[in-house]
């Protein structure tokens, strides 16, 4: 696999936030979001192993995985990955950006799908997969990005035309009012979780952390 980083940290977004977690970062990302915050993820990276990989899982000693990118499932060795991680009974949670078909990671247990809806302030919203919508589970996670009040009432268009039993978060792009936001939620009474990067309240827009 091509990979730009394995870390140990907390998880900062996400049901499992504030989770201590293992991510492993892999290369490249066939998305150009204007608000991406790991744009270091677009390159080459470094040739891994799987071995290599579950062994750096097993030193920092967690149960639960990140992978994340750049785009995880443009990595062919990706669901050997994850399928290997969950025979040792962890959790992985995989970071998508929506554009890609999540099917090969349903079927394998231990794993929970966080699949971004990209809105237009991205300007990638004509990359998203929607097939995969309806394929998510009560423990995933189906994630919109907002800006602006633009990118807001286009999520609330989406969650009208995909009912299902995914966790919906609606996460303001950092350095955003995340308090408009939550204005907006309350004031439409939707069904959402508002969430910010904890990650970046602890240590800033740093990498690897």
């Amino acid at each position: 696999m091509r990979i730009i980083e394995v870390f140990h940290s907390v998880q900062g977004e996400g049901p499992l936030t504030g989770v201590r977690t293992t991510f492993i970062r892999t290369a490249r990302c066939n998305l150009r979001c204007t608000w991406c915050d790991t744009t270091y993820s677009f390159g080459a990276g470094q040739e891994r192993t799987i071995r290599s990989l579950l062994g750096d899982v097993t030193r920092h000693r967690t149960r639960n995985v990140c992978l994340t990118g750049g785009e995880p499932l443009l990595q062919r060795e990706s669901v050997e990955l994850v399928r290997r991680l969950s025979e040792r009974e962890i959790t992985t949670v995989i970071e998508t950006g929506g554009s890609l078909d999540v099917g090969p990671y349903l079927d394998l247990p231990h794993v929970i799908l966080s699949v971004d809806v990209k809105c237009p302030s991205s300007h990638m919203e004509g990359r998203n997969h929607w097939e995969n919508l309806p394929l998510l589970r009560a423990t995933d996670v189906m994630k919109f990005v907002v800006a602006d009040r633009i990118d807001y009432t286009y999520a609330k268009k989406v969650l009208r035309e995909y009912h299902g039993p995914a966790t919906v978060v609606f996460q303001p792009v950092w350095g955003t009012d995340a308090g408009r936001l939550a204005d907006w939620v309350l004031k439409d009474r939707l069904d959402v979780r508002v969430m910010l990067q904890e990650h970046k309240v602890l240590w800033g827009d740093t990498p690897g952390r």
